[in-house]
């Protein structure tokens, strides 16, 4: 067969046609072009999606350590404790801070802290890039929840920062065998909790009378920084029986702050007009007497008040609230103050080793407010403060008063007080007092300790 009619034929049929082969067969390149790149592209993800994640955290970020804000890595810090009668300027001068940059911190950061404050006993750091050089920053602590940052280089002034505090509610109980603070030692609890418990029922128990086997239990807030214990907060409920009477106090705030304070359990309020005493953490050393041998004067003469024999110093706070209707110095009553508090009562408080700030003819003060200091002036073999109370312009014993109950809270907020104060019973509830020691079991206690420090390692 001859192929050459259709050879020649086909030929002339492509030559006629030959732009539009030529474009398709660009098109039918290019697209195979992409396709070929897409799927090199495509396999190149699927490769890397396989990569094992580990790899990907071969290189994981490092989180700075940080010390009152600084970045600990770059910097060095000098630790020191402030010792008695050291200065600002003196301290910063070992540090090699220029005595004019010192003047200079000290004006600006007044408003912030005054230099004067620093106390012997509290810490501070120094913190610097070049301990040969002057010092770039001093950190001080006036107490756990706060420290100062002083800027020696820049600003040259002080920036106060406050710790952030974590609370939590914790019920605690105990069972007093020789004292309040063993009581509250031995089972845990820090002894300003003691205080706090005080506050708390101190228009009713008299704590100057608490006897073995009192018992108590406490619903409060213990604060925390960074995971470590650092006080104690508010007392919400407290629970004390003395001389087998029970007694409770429940704090209560309305929604509108117009009651506010601790109530017992029938939402009366515990104050009752006066506290039992006008000085914590102290023993009574004399009281109410109308024949009692005076220890100066070395005869028979009534003694008209209560002694309260405490550390000098130790503040002393009025009772009740009153204006001071006598301030002074006599011969036996030492500094003292006298305080009107109504037409029927006046209290006084003698033997002060001073008075506080403010304190004046006329004053109006409130109660628990501090009037003054526990000294010897005066008639006095120690420090301690007399205590008298007046009645009707009478010298009473005022152990002996029993005053009326106050008013209990308005009907309208009886509800939401019982509703606070049955959730802290159950909370009472959870918590069982410790069981007394015996006799044996202290002793052998005590033995065992004396045992143990004697062994050798």
């Amino acid at each position: 067969m001859d192929y050459k009619p259709y050879m020649r034929k086909l030929y002339t049929s492509l030559n006629k046609h030959k732009s539009t082969l030529l474009s398709a067969l660009g098109v039918c390149l290019i697209g195979g072009v992409i396709t070929i790149y897409s799927l090199n592209n495509d396999k190149k993800n699927i490769q890397a999606s396989l990569i094992p994640t580990e790899e990907l955290g071969a290189f994981p970020i490092v989180e700075p350590t940080l010390k009152y804000g600084f970045v600990t890595d770059t910097l060095q810090f000098i630790e020191g404790e402030i010792s008695s009668g050291m200065f600002f300027s003196e301290l910063l001068q070992q540090h090699n801070v220029p005595y004019p940059i010192i003047e200079k911190v000290a004006t600006n950061s007044k408003e912030v802290f005054n230099i004067r404050n620093l106390r012997a006993g509290k810490t501070y750091t120094i913190v610097t890039r070049d301990s040969t050089q002057a010092a770039d920053y001093m950190v001080y602590e006036p107490s756990v929840y706060e420290y100062i940052v002083f800027d020696l280089k820049d600003k040259l002034t002080a920036t106060k920062v406050e710790r952030e505090v974590e609370t939590e509610v914790k019920t605690s109980a105990g069972v007093v065998e020789s004292s309040m603070w063993n009581a509250m030692v031995d089972n845990g609890m820090s002894f300003n909790l003691a205080a706090r418990l005080e506050d708390a029922l101190q228009w009713s128990v008299d704590f100057h009378h608490i006897q073995k086997n009192d018992k108590f239990k406490l619903v409060y807030d213990k604060k925390f920084i960074e995971d470590e214990e650092v006080g104690v907060g508010d007392v919400h409920a407290a629970y004390f029986q003395n001389n087998g009477e029970d007694y409770y106090a429940f704090y209560y705030k309305s929604e509108d702050g117009e009651h506010e304070g601790y109530y017992d359990e029938k939402g009366r309020p515990m104050n009752k007009g006066f506290l039992r005493s006008p000085v914590k953490y102290s023993r009574i050393s004399s009281r109410y007497n109308l024949r009692r041998f005076h220890p100066v004067l070395r005869r028979v003469k009534a003694h008209l008040g209560t002694d309260y024999a405490a550390p000098y110093g130790t503040p002393i706070l009025a009772v009740g609230n009153g204006v001071i209707s006598r301030i002074g110095y006599g011969k036996g009553n030492g500094r003292f103050i006298k305080i009107k508090h109504d037409d029927t009562y006046q209290t006084q408080y003698l033997h002060m080793q001073k008075f506080a700030t403010g304190m004046a003819k006329g004053v109006q003060v409130k109660q628990g407010q501090v009037i003054g200091y526990v000294g010897s002036t005066g008639l006095a073999t120690g420090p301690h403060v007399c205590f008298r109370f007046w009645k009707n312009n009478k010298q009473v014993n005022h152990l002996a008063l029993k005053f009326p109950p106050a008013k209990p809270l308005p009907d309208s907020e009886l509800e939401a007080f019982q509703c606070i104060r049955d959730e802290h019973l159950l909370a009472f509830d959870t918590v069982d007092f410790p069981p007394l020691k015996t006799r044996v079991e202290t002793e052998e206690q005590e033995e065992s300790t004396t045992t143990e420090e004697n062994v050798s390692p």
